[in-house]
């Protein structure tokens, strides 16, 4: 079994939409397109974090492509990859009802790296078994490693993460065993005549020591791949797969000014012009001067139609009192569309609602598109159903990229590095910064307080970009913010007793919003922040700093 226990089941077959990546180091390269030759499949069973795997391949500029694990040979052999990746998965091997692989997929030649499930499941496929110890593996492990084309380049012994309690016990015929740990005897195999390789850690998580290699020995030295997949390609491909959805119709945008929805407007503008009108719906819960600054951006730098539609009155009277996150998302969510279906209605043709929608927003909302189901950690407000009477198709050409794909999606659009690096901000806005119910005086001490935050800790990370030349140097704030609890605490300011509310200090280190550590900020820092808060901001009197990771904390609080 692999290390997702939580993400059980499966939904539908839905093909992965391509995607490409760079790091911050890492120029781009224009070179033809190549992706029918150099295809790689990865196999979904389920893991909460299987897209991982994909986007460790995209990172070495090798186009990748998400699919069902039951997809059959027939289908694989039509899609001509060049590699196939198996993924983990929640499933015991040997349960009844365990997803399997099509044996016929073995026979076809074609490469292959399974980690974890797809460790097992090539095992009892092909002959070998699969028993269940007495004790598994969770965490960091000691691998020993007595040779193997995937380990080439890497030492005998090196820690990789492993997450399982069922293990390989026979090994099929014709393949070697390669590396072991003290608990499990077949950490990983080998049948290079047959170009299968299979691992029972994960490579593709950072954890393990030595993992990017192990991908790097896959692609380019047993399949022969060429690092060549890159964002001009990307650009492209998702320039005319906008463009011929849409046809002749008209699309609507749900911009919020974010990263996200505005590397897609740039996309959409891009691909069909003034075919699409972007839809600012203002619902009093963005950051100080952010409905100004939105408006200003995007009525200068798009070629597109831009409606602002102000709703604050009309959120404010159905948050009043509601204290459930949950409940305010969905009341966010669905007032979100009903602003939008109440434009749509007085525009002729549209037939499209554009999105934003990125891949952890679906991970997290528990709906999942690659063929494996994820455990709901919340809702997001643009993965709620339409109300009654709604009848748009989505578009959502961002839902299987992570942040840092995002961004460098949007330095390819020619998006500027003040839109590109902005901060990340949720849908629901400061409604779930806000614990308890929302009002106005709690609305105004937190936008006052977020706003010093984003101040400091903007200069904070430019003084870092000046000092390294680097966007995202390692010691730099990925996400920060401020958060108000439904508390008060007693304060002295001069010489009178204070009872006013705490200011949560929020600030993350992250790329990709699926892990986050908290940021180690100066002290010197940290005090200024905490002295102007309670200066500067009427209401406050005490600043905290969250210090817990993601997992086990979300990077918001509710």
């Amino acid at each position: 079994m692999g290390e997702y226990a939580n993400a059980k089941g499966k939904r539908g077959r839905v093909r992965g939409r391509r995607s490409a990546i760079r790091t911050e180091k890492e120029p781009l390269v224009s070179t033809a397109s190549s992706t029918t030759s150099q295809k790689v499949a990865v196999f979904d069973f389920g893991a909460q974090y299987g897209q991982l795997i994909a986007r460790r391949v995209r990172d070495l500029h090798v186009y990748s492509e998400i699919v069902p694990c039951d997809i059959t040979a027939d289908e694989v052999r039509e899609m001509a990859p060049a590699a196939i990746i198996l993924s983990g998965g929640p499933a015991s091997v040997n349960a009844e009802d365990a997803p399997r692989v099509d044996p016929a997929i073995y026979e076809l030649g074609v490469p292959i790296l399974g980690f974890c499930y797809g460790h097992q499941v090539t095992s009892v496929t092909l002959g070998g078994s699969v028993y269940h110890p007495e004790v598994g593996e969770y965490g960091p492990a000691e691998l020993h490693v007595s040779g193997g084309a995937l380990f080439k380049g890497t030492p005998a012994d090196q820690t990789v993460w492993m997450s399982h309690f069922d293990a390989v016990k026979d090994v099929p015929s014709g393949f070697s065993v390669v590396a072991s740990t003290d608990v499990c005897p077949v950490a990983a195999m080998e049948c290079p005549e047959r170009k299968i390789y299979t691992t029972q850690f994960h490579p593709e998580v950072k954890h393990t020591q030595f993992g990017n290699q192990m991908l790097k020995n896959f692609l380019f030295d047993i399949c022969g791949l060429e690092p060549n997949w890159t964002m001009d390609n990307l650009v492209e491909t998702l320039t005319a797969d906008f463009r011929e959805k849409v046809g002749s119709d008209r699309v609507i945008l749900a911009l919020s000014g974010g990263v996200d929805s505005s590397v897609v407007a740039a996309l959409g503008a891009r691909a069909v012009g003034k075919q699409m009108t972007c839809v600012f719906v203002n619902h009093g819960l963005l950051r100080k001067g952010e409905p100004e600054q939105v408006e200003d951006v995007f009525t200068k730098q798009f070629d597109v139609d831009f409606i602002h539609v102000h709703a604050e009155e009309r959120y404010a009277k159905l948050l009043d009192g509601v204290t459930d996150p949950e409940q305010k998302r969905r009341i966010i969510g669905t007032q979100f569309w009903e602003e939008f279906f109440t434009v749509a209605q007085q525009l002729d043709g549209v037939k499209y609602l554009a999105q934003g929608t990125i891949y952890p927003d679906i991970i997290e909302s528990g709906a999942r598109k690659t063929g494996g189901k994820a455990a709901t950690i919340k809702s997001h407000h643009n993965l709620i159903p339409f109300p009654e009477g709604v009848h748009f198709d989505l578009i959502e050409p961002l839902d299987h990229f992570f942040k840092d794909e995002v961004r460098a999606l949007g330095t390819a659009l020619g998006l500027p590095d003040h839109i590109v690096h902005r901060q990340p901000f949720p849908g629901p806005g400061l409604a779930i910064r806000i614990i308890g119910a929302v009002s106005p005086e709690k609305l105004e001490i937190l936008k006052n307080a977020d706003a010093i935050v984003r101040e400091e800790l903007d200069a904070y990370n430019q003084r870092l970009f000046e000092e390294t030349g680097e966007r995202n140097s390692e010691h730099s704030c990925w996400q920060y913010f401020a958060v108000l609890p439904d508390i008060k605490s007693v304060g002295v300011m001069g010489d009178e007793r204070t009872y006013q509310r705490p200011i949560i200090l929020r600030a993350v280190e992250s790329s990709d919003a699926m892990t986050a550590d908290w940021a180690k900020l100066p002290y010197d820092l940290l005090a200024k922040i905490s002295s102007r808060i309670v200066a500067e901001v009427p209401g406050a009197n005490r600043v905290c700093y969250d210090i817990t990771p993601k997992p086990p904390a979300t990077i918001e609080w509710e």
